[in-house]
């Protein structure tokens, strides 16, 4: 593996970990949203990494997003019989987003990212004092 390939990998990291974080901005967003687009209550959506060859690299491997999903745990009903979207008992379908979990996810995500963006940095000034080497 050629020292180069590290940014391929760290690069790749880095695009997962913020598609990551958009889908976590998207749940915060819509964690009390009764309606999406289609009508239905908000969804919650978790990113699904797999792993990828890195172009050129041989054997090296990076991260890339697989797919989104949805999240099909239950939706929270919560009791508001003067709420517009209330069903005829008074309870009203709200988005199964955990905020707790999403504020998890966001600090893991986060976290991550900035893991990749030290490892750019480190590899880069190893570089540039191997070119010091010698002078």
């Amino acid at each position: 593996m050629s020292l180069f390939n590290v940014f391929n990998v760290a690069g790749s990291g880095m695009a997962a970990q913020s598609q990551r974080l958009n889908v976590v901005a998207s749940n915060l967003a819509n964690a009390d949203s009764t309606t999406s687009a289609n009508g239905q209550p908000y969804k919650a959506k978790q990113v699904v990494f797999s792993a990828t060859p890195v172009a050129g690299s041989g054997s090296s491997q990076g991260v890339k997003v697989a797919s989104v999903v949805e999240d099909n745990s239950p939706m929270k009903m919560v009791y508001d019989p003067k709420h517009p979207m209330a069903d005829a008992q008074g309870y009203v379908a709200m988005p199964n987003v955990n905020v707790v979990d999403e504020m998890v996810n966001m600090i893991s995500a986060s976290r991550a990212y900035q893991n990749n963006v030290d490892v750019m940095n480190t590899s880069k000034t190893l570089l540039l004092k191997t070119l010091t080497i010698g002078q």
